[in-house]
């Protein structure tokens, strides 16, 4: 049983958003797929850190949720920028279940225990947020962050990080999520969010302050989920 990890999928399998527009993301669902199956089993768990699907409501993912259902594995599902179709727990979790989309699982101010590995997250947030509406999101995020550390702590196990903005990019921080993570000595954390190359070498990997980073947007892993452990 191994825990993997990729973020920004992007699927629009239900919808008018194709992504093959972009530069390195022709037949990106067949070579996702592919990979997939050549490297995830049944008993393995695969993290997906945001901007999973680009359907508007839940009734519209229901293509991109089957296309993922039928992949090997325990998908474990947290918020993207551009998940528009989040909505809460209870709806989310009720909708799995009525479509019988048995492998995926939500993380909303929630923890799942993965072998000795205890999954927290959330969506977090720009490290460059300025305005009274950006800074609301921010404690909202914080405080989902804390909820599902909480969570994580009472399953047992080592806690690692999974968020969809990177907590730290190009040298800024966003300050209030880093703090989380430093105050409760977390040393590991995957983020998405950064796409193109040149964006992508702005990105903070490897360690910093303590924290060893992780890159997991799915054309900087070449569509590709990661092993965690």
């Amino acid at each position: 049983m191994s825990l993997f990890a990729i973020a920004d999928l992007h699927l629009s399998l239900g919808t008018d958003k194709p992504m093959d527009v972009f530069h390195g993301w022709e037949n990106y669902t067949e070579r996702l797929q592919k990979n997939w199956v050549s490297f995830i089993k049944p008993e393995d768990t695969v993290v997906i850190a945001g901007d999973i699907s680009w359907a508007m409501n839940l009734q519209d993912t229901k293509a991109d949720f089957t296309y993922l259902n039928q992949l090997p594995g325990t998908k474990l599902i947290l918020k993207g920028n551009h998940d528009y179709w989040w909505s809460t727990r209870r709806k989310m979790e009720s909708f799995l279940a009525e479509n019988g989309f048995s492998t995926l699982k939500i993380i909303h101010n929630s923890a799942e225990l993965v072998g000795d590995i205890a999954v927290f997250g959330s969506r977090g947030w720009l490290y460059n947020a300025e305005t009274p509406e950006d800074q609301k999101v921010i404690n909202r995020e914080v405080g989902r962050l804390k909820t599902s550390l909480d969570e994580a702590k009472k399953l047992g196990g080592t806690p690692i990080a999974f968020l969809h903005y990177p907590p730290v990019y190009d040298g800024n921080e966003c300050t209030e999520i880093l703090d989380v993570l430093l105050e409760n000595h977390i040393k590991e954390c995957y983020f998405g969010h950064i796409h193109g190359n040149q964006a992508m070498r702005r990105a903070i990997t490897g360690d910093y302050k303590g924290i060893q980073m992780h890159l997991i947007s799915c054309d900087y892993l070449k569509f590709c989920p990661i092993l965690v452990r």
